[in-house]
């Protein structure tokens, strides 16, 4: 792969209640465990993290296929939900469900449009066969 960017970031303090810092300073977080896992609450973490950044890869993912398929875009949402749990290794993992909005396109078009995305967004290529991912289209 040859990188057109490479963003760097560190996590500082007790992991998922610390502090991460974007290297440069736009992105400052203090995270705290979710009050679901007995935590404070008190900060983000890093499901919550990674379901900004899936969501909005994947969003421009859509408006790039949509784009190139000349479907209308506008109001288009992507929504993540990014959960959590114990696996059977003993270990935990993830699982991810993409609420996909596109309300000026037709129901069969839009998950075409979603499906499509999904084979160019760096993050499901990311996740592609170590995480369950599921793709929702919506006609809100």
């Amino acid at each position: 792969m040859n990188p057109l960017y490479t963003a760097e970031a560190l996590a500082t303090g007790d992991g998922r209640n610390g502090f991460g810092r974007s290297s440069d300073g736009r992105v400052e977080v203090d995270l705290a465990i979710p009050k679901e896992m007995g935590g404070s609450g008190d900060g983000t973490n890093p499901e919550q993290l990674f379901a900004i950044g899936y969501a909005a890869c994947f969003h421009s993912a859509l408006r790039l296929v949509a784009g190139q398929a000349k479907a209308d875009v506008s109001d288009s949402t992507v929504g993540a939900r990014v959960s959590l749990g114990a696996n059977d290794d003993g270990g935990y993992g993830l699982a991810v469900e993409l609420e996909i909005t596109l309300p000026h396109v037709d129901h069969a078009t839009a998950e075409a449009l979603a499906e499509k995305a999904h084979a160019v967004c760096p993050y499901s290529n990311a996740t592609r066969g170590n995480i369950d991912v599921t793709l929702v289209v919506t006609d809100d």
